[in-house]
This record gives structure tokens, sequence and C-alpha cells, in this order.
């Protein structure tokens, strides 16, 4: 994905990866050309927003060269993306040739104009009002100098202070004012005189039950109105002043019960690794970070915390056993993820990919989650408001990768590690730095004293000295070192040391003097000492592509059998060379993860190493194939090579277990694409891709998805492999159409069926068809859907695929209720369900009934219709699809509704409100007022239905 960012400072940007532009002059002139994406800019305008009304001598000259090199720099975006920036010439001018949506300032205002339409329901305007602030990154244009530059601010800053207020006006309507106070709060000190910034404040802390500060907030606004203008207050802002001071202020929002239900037990995240044993020292920080408590239950901003040091040094050591320590005082839970911001093999973790994962541990269903980073956050924030939740973002690379993870409201408790200093979150969001340096001698003595025998230590102190040194005070090497030294108890230290000194000679040409390569030498003697299959694996794990490992996969990237790895791993792990952080499921920690890469490549040939790595992408191949089996019938059937030998993937026992699988190796599946890409298994990169499709469908993972599959596109290309690149096309197109972009969806929907049919592929075609189906009918084009989705009918027939020709079918089926058909909608579903039958496609045989349902109903055939409807919601039920049975439950409510069966339309919709609160669904308000506006029922007055 290229982007253009304006909102901070002037970025291009593929995907994660910036493209040099160049100097601040030459930034100005991109920006120039981007305010008016897609419409040429004339020279003497460029020439005027760059130098301004009185330009230099050799102006023009200048912007020749600089364009020149803006137009290499797209032009290297369409390297890398098929949504590449251009940089065209006309007679009139220059003109960036993208669509608006790239540049994050058109986006921004598209989002607002979209949020203004009263159409749009509340829960939608925020969500839109959220995503377009979320693209701010700062001062915009920040770096760049001149008249047009700071016109251009002004102009954008104004613009989002009014969106600013738009969003925190909809977010009390909607009950959440809390979660609008820091926001407006840190925008007021920057326009510290405009007054419905102030009054919408003071609105959100008085429904928020703070008028003190409500008070306080006019106050000073009063006075810098006195001191910078000579004015008084307008009457909007003393109005509200005066109702607060009278107690009489209606509330934004009319009360009701809260659309976030309480969190129940079983969706209470405990994400924490796994405690920390014998933890020492380090009492200055606990006491610094303990304080962090006594500012979290204060009605303040959110609390902040980043813990900086070097590698090793026992960052997470600490933020792990701190958590622990404090947890009770965190009752809605407790988040953990290692963004592996360092990682050795690149595998850095993405915010979107983090926020995916919190709002997956407090059990949103994937139906409720929005596809862009921007609404995932808001939505992660709104549900953290008003609840102590603590989140630990480990290993964090920098201040960008946090900011979307962070809550928004005061109650929940930040602790970032890193090894860089985060001056930024401590200069724009308060964090509290707070630096770990290495241990002092005596503290090391201390820390090796808690780990060996006391009197050994004592005996020897030349010999624990030189121990300590060689150490270089790091946490890390410590406890590999006294791990190796308590498994020799009857060798003396000074013999321990010796042995230490010399693998330190043997390592000096590695030594670049610093903390990370002098602790080689610790590790070497630690390796050494190692039986052979304990090294052998130990090495091996630095060519694995993933964050951590299980036992099974270890197995196989060892190429023995699972009962062979146990005593590998157990030694590793009791040697500290490895951590069991999670059970079952093994990590080390960057450093050691790149002294056994470093030592796979001195130790073992390119011919080894490139058959553990095949070894490794086989195992996660057919162990991902194996349960992607388990979630339904495939619409990519994977024929894969004969694995490598003494690869054992994995095949677990049912769909709930295939689920944990996915989740479990999701991040370890997302670095194997990109690891196999880099070492050209080009079939396994396509292949790994259309095994993860029907996890991301299901947990809605749009952005991977896509993602996965471009990188397939790409491989496949490179093999010269045309069903893989069938295959790619048709899932990005798939994908595209999710993310509601169905002109893109088309074109590589059609490129997809042109591949299939070149090769013979009737399933591929077929499937095709059946997208292109779903295509047209989302672009309102339901006669040309019908006939893709007939062709499709035709070709899973021909092909013998009972259970896609039933879905299908259904699709037939609901473009003929689309065209007021009802009758023959009930032919065809009826057909599908005869075929669908023991094929094991749940959620396909749920939306037939679903769309029998729909056309029984609209023939006015009530009982039959009501017949449906129950079978699909069941379905759905029975699946762990809650918004579906909700939907479904709204229709069977509407249903006895038009039957005149007003008792048991109340409990078909009450069962559907409750399910929509559950998922905080966009669609509560509206159930919850035809309850109350069709029934005069209470709104409140709802059960949750039981689940089994």
């Amino acid at each position: 994905m290229v982007r253009l960012r304006l909102l901070g400072p002037v970025e291009l940007a593929v995907g994660d990866v910036l493209v040099d532009i160049g100097p601040p002059q030459r930034r100005t002139v991109l920006a120039a050309l981007a305010v008016d994406a897609g419409r040429p800019v004339g020279m003497d305008v460029l020439v005027g927003r760059v130098w301004g009304t009185d330009p230099p001598e050799g102006a023009r000259r200048s912007l020749y060269a600089h364009i020149t090199r803006i137009r290499n720099a797209c032009d290297r975006t369409a390297d890398a993306s098929p949504e590449a920036v251009r940089l065209t010439h006309r007679s009139d001018g220059y003109s960036l040739q993208t669509d608006r949506r790239q540049v994050d300032v058109h986006r921004f205002r598209q989002l607002v104009d979209r949020a203004r339409d009263a159409r749009v329901p509340d829960s939608e305007r925020a969500a839109l009002l959220g995503e377009a602030l979320g693209l701010w990154r700062g001062e915009p244009l920040s770096g760049l100098n001149g008249p047009w530059a700071e016109q251009m601010r002004r102009v954008w800053r104004r613009e989002q202070v009014d969106a600013t207020i738009a969003w925190a006006r909809v977010q009390a309507r909607l009950g959440a004012p809390t979660a609008t106070i820091g926001p407006l709060s840190t925008l007021l000190d920057d326009f510290p005189l405009v007054e419905p910034l102030a009054e919408t404040l003071m609105r959100a802390l008085h429904d928020s039950g703070r008028d003190a500060e409500a008070l306080q907030c006019y106050a000073s606004m009063q006075r810098r109105l006195a001191d910078e203008l000579g004015t008084d207050p307008g009457s909007a802002l003393r109005e509200t002043h005066q109702a607060i001071l009278r107690g009489n202020l209606p509330p934004s929002a009319p009360p009701r019960q809260p659309t976030v239900p309480a969190l129940q037990r079983d969706s209470v995240p405990a994400q924490l690794p796994i405690a920390v044993r014998g933890f020492t020292g380090r009492h200055r920080q606990l006491t610094e970070l303990d304080a962090l408590l006594e500012i979290a239950q204060l009605p303040t901003p959110v609390v902040i915390s980043a813990v900086s040091g070097t590698a090793g040094v026992g960052k997470t050591t600490l933020a792990v056993h701190w958590a622990h320590r404090v947890r009770k005082f965190f009752p809605d839970g407790q988040l953990y993820v290692n963004l592996r911001g360092f990682d050795p093999g690149g595998t850095v973790v993405d915010p979107a990919e983090a926020v995916r994962g919190f709002l997956d541990a407090f059990a949103v269903p994937a139906a409720r989650i929005p596809p862009s980073l921007e609404a995932q956050a808001a939505l992660y924030r709104s549900l953290l408001a008003d609840r102590r939740v603590l989140i630990v973002l480990d290993n964090a690379r920098d201040a960008e990768q946090v900011r979307p993870l962070l809550p928004g409201t005061p109650g929940c408790l930040a602790l970032v590690t890193s090894r860089n200093r985060l001056t930024s979150l401590a200069a724009v969001e308060g964090a509290r730095l707070l630096s770990v340096g290495v241990l002092s001698p005596d503290e090391s003595r201390s820390l090796l004293a808690d780990r060996l025998d006391a009197d050994r230590i004592a005996a020897e102190p030349d010999a624990v000295a030189e121990i300590v040194a060689r150490c270089a005070g790091l946490p890390l090497a410590l406890a590999v070192l006294a791990a190796r030294t308590a498994a020799e108890p009857r060798i003396p230290l000074a013999t321990l040391a010796d042995e230490l000194r010399e693998s330190g000679s043997r390592l000096d040409a590695l030594d670049g003097g610093d903390s990370a390569t002098q602790v080689r030498a610790v590790f070497s003697w630690s390796y050494a000492s190692l039986d052979p299959a304990a090294q052998r694996l130990f090495r091996l794990l630095g060519l694995h592509p993933g964050p951590d490992i299980s036992a099974a996969a270890a197995a196989s990237l060892a190429g023995v059998a699972p009962p062979q790895v146990r005593a590998p791993l157990a030694e590793l792990t009791r040697t500290h060379l490895l951590s069991e952080h999670l059970p079952g499921r093994y990590a080390s920690h960057d450093l050691l993860r790149a002294y056994a890469a470093e030592l796979a490549r001195t130790e073992d040939s390119d011919a080894d190493r490139r058959q553990v790595t095949h070894r490794a992408l086989d195992h996660y191949l057919l162990s991902a194939l194996n349960a992607q089996r388990l979630l339904g019938p495939p619409a990519d059937p994977v024929l894969p090579s004969p694995a490598q030998p003494e690869v054992t993937p994995e095949e677990p026992a049912d769909r709930e277990r295939a689920m944990a699988w996915f989740t479990a190796e999701h991040p370890v599946l997302l670095a194997a694409v990109d690891q196999a890409a880099q070492e050209g298994f080009d079939v396994h990169v396509w292949q790994l891709a259309a095994a993860l499709t029907p996890y991301h469908q299901r947990k809605a993972l749009w952005s991977d998805w896509a993602s996965t599959h471009m990188a397939g596109l790409a491989a496949a290309r490179r093999a010269g492999d045309e069903a893989g690149q069938a295959c790619a096309h048709r899932n990005i197109g798939n994908a595209e159409a999710t993310l509601g972009r169905p002109a893109e969806a088309r074109t590589h929907l059609e490129r997809a069926a042109r591949l299939y049919e070149r090769i013979g592929d009737r399933l591929g075609v077929a499937h095709t068809h059946l997208a292109l189906g779903r295509v047209s009918t989302q672009q309102g084009r339901v006669p040309e859907g019908m006939r893709y989705s007939q062709r499709a009918v035709q070709g899973f027939r021909a092909a013998g695929d009972r259970a896609w020709q039933a879905l299908a079918l259904n699709n037939v089926g609901w473009d003929h209720v689309q065209l007021g058909e009802y009758r023959h909608a009930i032919d065809h579903c009826e057909q599908a369900l005869a075929l669908i039958g023991d094929t094991g496609h749940v959620s396909g045989e749920a939306h037939t009934w679903d769309t029998l349902g729909v056309a029984h109903h609209h023939l006015g055939e009530h009982s039959e219709a009501a017949a449906c409807y129950e079978k699909a919601a069941a379905l759905f039920h029975h699946i762990g699809d809650l918004y579906y049975e909700a939907d479904i439950l709204a229709h069977l409510g509407d249903c006895h509704y038009a039957a005149r069966n007003p008792r048991d339309a109340r409990d078909a919709w009450t069962r559907s409100l409750a399910l929509f609160e559950q998922l905080d669904h966009r669609d509560t308000e509206a159930l919850r007022a035809r309850l109350e506006h069709h029934l005069h029922l209470d709104p409140s007055d709802t059960v949750l239905p039981d689940r089994d």
C-alpha cells in the first residue's frame, strides 16, 4: 500500500518502508503536488508554493531537478506495489497521478465529509471521525518553511480542531465522554483561544462527573481571553458555565444501558508471560514503577512508563516481574505483546497485528472489527474506556510502533520497554522515562549468589570477579552462566573462569566493543557444554523464521521424531539458552537468536542450512493445510510437493483446535511467508498464503489476507507459475471486495479468470465466477452478478464439488431475492440445501436458510420464514458466529411482527438486542428503538440468551 503523508513529516511510504525523498525543499515540491493530487499544477504555482512571491534566480532550474528526482522516487513505488504514484507532465503543468485516498489530507477530508452526512448513525460517525483523526502524526508539513506551508498548516489545523470537536460531541452522545478528555485537553493547549474547543471539553468533563475541572477550564479560558484579546467569553461558553454552576446542564447522552458490557470472566485477558523465577535486585526501578500505581488511581490521562536499556540488560524481566506483582490492581485484564522491534530475523510486529491481538484477547468477534488500523485502534481505546487494564508493550522499536496501542482514558497503565530511549513518548504523551543499566560488580555477585551456593561464591572471590567481568554486567549473560555453573557443582570456579577466558580469546575477532558482542564468550562457553543434539538444535533455531516455536515444529526443524526433540529442548531451557515463555512454546532472547544464526552460518554448510529451511517451511505448509481442512471445504485446494524426510506436520483434532493452532502460529506463518520469499521457495509462498486464507477470513484479517497473497503473486510470477498467480489474483480480488473496493477487486478477479481458463482449472474458474458474481451484486449490477453465479453453479457441478455448488446456488437465490423473484429464490435455495448435506459447510447452510427466510418473508409466508430463520440462527449459534446469529434473530423478530405475533417478536428482538450489545455493534441503537417504537417496551429490559 503506497501512502503520501502530509499530516506530519512529508513522507512517501510503501507499506512500512519509507522512500527517500531528499531535502526539505524537495519535500515541499512533493507536498505542493500532493495537495492537488490528480490535477495539474502549473510551474508558476509550484514556484510560488516553494519560494513565495520573491523566488531566487535559478528557481525553475532547481524545480526541474527536484521534479526529476521525485519522478524517480515515484517510479520506485511501482516496483513494490501495484498502487504506484506517478508524476506526469502536461501542457498545463505537472500532475501527481494517484488515488486521492492515498494522500492522508485528502483521506482525512473524505472521512470527515462522510461523517457529516445526516443519514449516518452516530456510531459510524464516531468511527469515521476517529479514523480521520488517527491520520494525524503531529505538525502537518513539519520541517517545511515558507508562507505556503505555513498557510496550509493553519488551514489544516483548523480542520483538525473542527473534526475533533465533532468527534467529541458524537462520543458524548454515545455515552463515552471520558475518552475525549485527553485529546481535547491536548488540542486546547495548542489552540488556547478556541472557545468551542473549551466548551466541548467542559461538557465532556461535566458528563464524566468532573465539574470542578470543568469550572477550572472555564476560569483558565476566561483569563486567557482577557489577557490576550481583552474580551470576555462568548455566550455559548458563558451559558455552559452557568448551567454547570446551577447543576442543570443536561447530559449529552440519554441515560441507557452501556453498549460495552461488563467483561465476563472468560473474556478478561491475562496475557502476561510466565512469571519470572528468582528475580533479584532492581530496587530503585521497582520503587519508581510502584509510584505509577498512585498516579493511575487519579483522574488523569493514561499513565505511561517507557523502560529503556541495552540488549540483555533485563528490561523484559523487570517489566514482567513488576506486572505480575501489581496485576491485582488491574482487575479488567493484563495485555502483553512482544513487538519484536529488534528481532534479528526482521519480523517486527505491525501495530495493526498487535491491536488485532488485543481485540481478540477481549473476545471481540471478527464481524465487529473494522478493516483499517485507525478504526481498530479507536475500537480498542473505546473498549478500554472506564476499565482498569495493564498493557505491557515489550521490545518496541520506536514511539510510532507504540502509539496506536496506547489507551486513551484514565485507569489504564501502559508499560513500554525498548532499547531506544523513547523521548518522543515523554514529549507528546507524557510518558515517565526509566533507564535500566548494566549491573554493578556488587549487584552481579549478588545475582550469582542468589543462584549458586553462597559458600562457593565466598570461597573464590578472584574467580567470581573474573566471571563477573566476562559477563559485562548483563543479567542475560549472568543467568546463562549461572545455569551452566550450577550444573558443574564439583568443578572449581577458577577452572570455569579459565575456560570462559579462553572462549573469549577465540571470539576477540568478533568483539565490537559493546556489551552485545562481549557476551559472545559467555554464550560460547555455555554452547560448548551442551550435548551434540542440543548444540545442533540451538544452531538450527537461529534459522527458524518466527519469534517462537512449538516442540512439534522444533522436531521438523531438526529432522527428528518428536520424542527425540524433548531432551534437547529441556537442556536448552535448563541452561537458559531457551525459555518456555508459554506452555509448549519456546523462545530465546534476540542476542541468543543472533548468536545461534551466526553459529549456523559458520558451522553448517549452505546446503544443510537450505535443507533446514525447507523442512521448516514444509512443516508449516502441511500443518496449515491440515488445520485448513477442518475449517470447511477450502476454496484453494493446494497440492504441495512431497515433504522433506523427517518432517512431522501437526494435525489438529477438530475445528476449535485448528483455529487455536492458527492463532498460536499466525506470527510464525507470516514470517515463514517472508522467509520463503527471501530464500527462493516461491511455491511455498503462494501455497502458504492459500493455506492461511480461511483463517484470515474468519478472523477478519483483511490486510494480512491481501498482503500474503501479494507476496504470493510476486513469487508465482518469479517462478512462472500460472496456477499460483491465478490463486493470488483471486484472493487479492476477494480481499479488495471485502475492504469495499469493488473496482480493484474486479481487475484482479478478471485476471484470475483468464489464468484459470488458460491452464484448464475448472474449479478455479468456478470460484472466480462466484467471486465476480458477488462483486457485481455489490456494485448494484444484479443481473450480471446472477449470470456469473449461474456459471459458477455449472462449473462446480461439472467438477463434482457439491459444497461449493450449493453455495453458488444460494448466491443465485439471493440475486433472485434482489430482483423480487422470490419463488425462483426458494427453488435455488432448496436445491442448495439438498446438495450441501453432510459436506460440513455449516456457515454455507446457515446462509442458505437465511436466504430462504427472506424469500418466504417477502411472500407473506411468515410461518415458513420463521422456521427458516430459526434454523439459520441455530446453525450460526453452533459455530459461534454472534453477528449473523444476532442479525437473523432481528429478521425473525420482523417476521413475527409482520405476522402480528408481538410476544414472539419481542422475544426474537430481545435476544438479538442482547447479542448486538454484547458485540457493541452499531445496529444496537436502531434495534433498541425498534423495540421501543413497535412494542412500547422498556428498552433496557433485555436478557442475555443462554449459550452452551
